[in-house]
This record gives C-alpha cells, sequence and structure tokens, in this order.
C-alpha cells in the first residue's frame, strides 16, 4: 500500500474488483508478490492493468505454459 499524507492506496483487480496490494504501486524497494509466480502468456487483451493474487492464480491455472522445447 502506498502512502499519500495519512491515505493508502490499494490496486483494485481489473478482473473481479477486489483490492489488493501491488508492490508496484506503491513503490515498495521489493518486487511484487507477483513476481513469484509462473508467467501468464495467454492474457486477454481486454486485461488492462493488475489481477488480484487469486484472479492470477486462476488464469495461470486455467492455461498452464507448455513445456520447455528441448534440443536433440
Amino acid at each position: 500500500m502506498a502512502a499519500i499524507g495519512t491515505l493508502s492506496v490499494m490496486s483494485i483487480c481489473t478482473r473481479c474488483g477486489a483490492e489488493f496490494g501491488c508492490a508496484m504501486t506503491d513503490g515498495a524497494g521489493e518486487p511484487c508478490w507477483c513476481t513469484s509466480l509462473p508467467p501468464a502468456v495467454a492474457v486477454p487483451q481486454e486485461a488492462v492493468g493488475c489481477w488480484c493474487p487469486a484472479c492470477l492464480r486462476a488464469h495461470i491455472a486455467a492455461h498452464p505454459s507448455p513445456p520447455p522445447a528441448t534440443t536433440h
């Protein structure tokens, strides 16, 4: 959460509307929680902005990344 004066700023999930903390928006000196998750490559075009942990985890689970290509 970013502190502006005495107010805290929360991110709003563009998928479900839930409030959640995002290190990118609050200017934290540490990586955001989402960097510990696998990359989500098939994110819909209408998905603008961040998703909350529950929505991002559900999307990743529903769209697993293909296994890495093997070389012969």
